[in-house]
């Protein structure tokens, strides 16, 4: 029994033979590929239209890759976009007030700030989180600038004076409040890339500070816990 593309046939073959590749005819003709493939076992390609339609080939893999990268950075945008769109809304329902604030600082704390050593402090290579403790510590808690410390920890192969004068840039502090920069001789042989800059400690010698804010955090943890139940 004859195929109901039988007459298109000819055509098929004959563009085949002058180098089309099946995917071509299929979507020229409309026949589908498997009527195709046996169509073209009789039909052998030159040497030349062999090593066209396998550069073609690689051609379209990379095309199909460099859209892939595309629409899935598009799709990357559109869910960032999404999570800050509900983060707005989940803010603009928060009345922010010094217990809210002190909160969240102690939820910072808990995770990032010492409390083995008999002391307030936070190491952390992101200026906004040392900017958001620091304004809390003058502003909340009314220390002092003067009371307050900063230190550097470094790799081998950053320049100590520039990274003073950076992060006493960022966070807005005298440069003669930094103190000692201590480096990591165990980066030695290997490169910093360009947008680290380091780790900076502030430190604020009220231990009674860091106390309260674990206390608070901790507290809070387990009252959550038992709120939300099993």
């Amino acid at each position: 029994m004859r195929s109901k593309w039988f007459n298109l046939k000819q055509e098929a073959i004959s563009l085949r033979k002058i180098g089309n590749s099946i995917r071509d005819v299929e979507i020229s003709l409309g026949i589908p590929r498997s009527t195709l493939s046996g169509w073209f076992k009789s039909v052998e390609l030159t040497h030349r239209q062999k090593i066209n339609l396998k550069n073609r080939h690689k051609e379209n893999l990379i095309k199909a890759r460099e859209k892939a990268i595309i629409w899935h950075n598009n799709q990357k945008i559109n869910r960032i976009m999404d999570a800050e769109r509900k983060a707005d809304t989940l803010l603009l329902n928060i009345k922010s007030n010094k217990n809210i604030i002190e909160l969240g600082l102690a939820m910072l704390y808990l995770g990032e700030g010492a409390k083995k050593s008999p002391t307030t402090s936070i190491g952390n290579s992101d200026p906004l989180i040392l900017k958001f403790f620091l304004k809390i510590l003058t502003n909340i808690y009314e220390i002092k600038i003067n009371k307050i410390a900063f230190y550097l920890h470094l790799r081998s192969d950053q320049n100590p004076r520039y990274m003073k004068k950076y992060w006493s840039g960022e966070l807005d502090v005298p440069i003669e409040r930094f103190g000692k920069v201590s480096i990591d001789k165990r980066t030695l042989k290997t490169k910093t890339y360009s947008h680290y800059k380091g780790v900076c400690v502030i430190n604020c010698g009220n231990v009674a500070i860091q106390r309260k804010l674990v206390y608070i955090g901790r507290k809070f943890c387990k009252k959550t816990i038992e709120d939300l139940g099993d």
